[in-house]
């Protein structure tokens, strides 16, 4: 039974017996799931490590290879020097005598992409499959006034969709960080979500946690490493953990841009997976993509057939003193 001493997404996590928590639309999605694998190895569940990886458009990276698309990185495997934060965060966790590997899978099509997680469920044997995203594009329906970037995203729900697996969410962290996301419908997309039963609960994470602070302390070391190629992402949910609001620039990839580092940041949402598939609009076309130009092309198609929603201005900011209800 639900209790608000601990949200539904935590059971779920804790009833597991091996968990896979992999991100999903890849850069530096994984590292939004470190809070909770560092909890979950505190506990003694079994935890492992994937992600959709950008780091292979920046040449090949060495390890041992599973199938086509996947290549288990560990702090001795090689890759580009400048991006490649699998290869940084597994070396990090060698210098806290932790293997951890990380399962790099390279871009590609959904059908590729489910071969992939059908591999890992093998190797690994995990009963739930917890997808993160920085942000949450990767929930919105797709009618919203802007969607983020949902190609990456939509094709690894496509996969998972059709993965056999017993558990499978969605956890977001990050709200408010991605400028080119409808924050208002954002939230407009969620409350649908809870109306349907999708809305797992959410969590947030305060700057004294253990789990917190090595995450905070894994994340900085590889932005140290790749200075210039720091996640605008996790750098927004930092400078929020650390107290920060408004158009505050921890990184200077985000100079010339306003941002909005707000208290909502460091919130895990969660949600399940199926039912987030089931609330996206063009997803019955995009189980109908082979490659990964069909997947874009059917986002596409579907924006250029719709009219989006109408943007009313950012409702999260302040109410104007003479609005009647501040």
């Amino acid at each position: 039974m639900e209790s608000m001493l601990q949200p539904t997404f935590i059971t779920k996590i804790l009833s597991s017996k091996s968990v896979l928590i992999a991100g999903a639309g890849g850069g530096f999605d994984v590292f939004c799931g470190l809070p909770i694998y560092f909890a979950l190895k505190d506990l003694g569940i079994p935890v492992h490590l994937a992600n959709y990886s950008f780091s292979f458009r920046h040449g090949e990276i060495t390890g041992a290879k599973y199938g086509a698309n996947i290549v288990e990185v560990t702090s001795g495997s090689f890759g580009n020097d400048y991006f490649f934060p699998e290869g940084y965060l597994t070396k990090w966790f060698g210098r806290k005598n932790i293997r951890q590997p990380i399962y790099c899978i390279r871009p590609c099509a959904p059908p590729a992409l489910l071969e992939s997680y059908k591999l890992l469920q093998t190797k690994l044997g995990f009963d739930t499959l917890v997808l993160v995203d920085g942000g949450v594009d990767s929930v919105l329906r797709g009618d919203e006034a802007r969607i983020g970037t949902p190609l990456e995203d939509m094709s690894t729900l496509v996969a998972v969709d059709q993965l056999d697996v017993a558990q499978k969410l969605i956890v977001c962290l990050g709200f408010g960080a991605e400028t080119d996301v409808s924050q208002s419908h954002a939230l407009e997309t969620i409350a649908e979500l809870m109306g349907k039963n999708a809305f797992l609960g959410a969590t947030c994470l305060e700057p004294n946690m253990s789990e917190v602070k090595r995450f905070k302390e894994a994340t900085e070391f590889v932005f140290f490493e790749m200075r210039g190629y720091e996640s605008v992402i996790l750098s927004s949910v930092l400078s929020s953990l650390e107290g920060r609001y408004g158009d505050f620039h921890r990184t200077r990839r985000t100079v010339g841009s306003e941002l909005w580092i707000n208290p909502l940041m460091p919130i895990y949402w969660a949600f399940d997976a199926t039912l987030v598939a089931q609330n996206v609009l063009y997803f019955e076309d995009l189980k109908k993509a082979k490659t990964i130009e069909e997947v874009s092309q059917t986002i596409r198609n579907y924006r250029d057939s719709i009219t989006p929603k109408v943007e009313r201005g950012n409702q999260l900011k302040e109410r104007s003193v003479n609005s009647p209800l501040s």
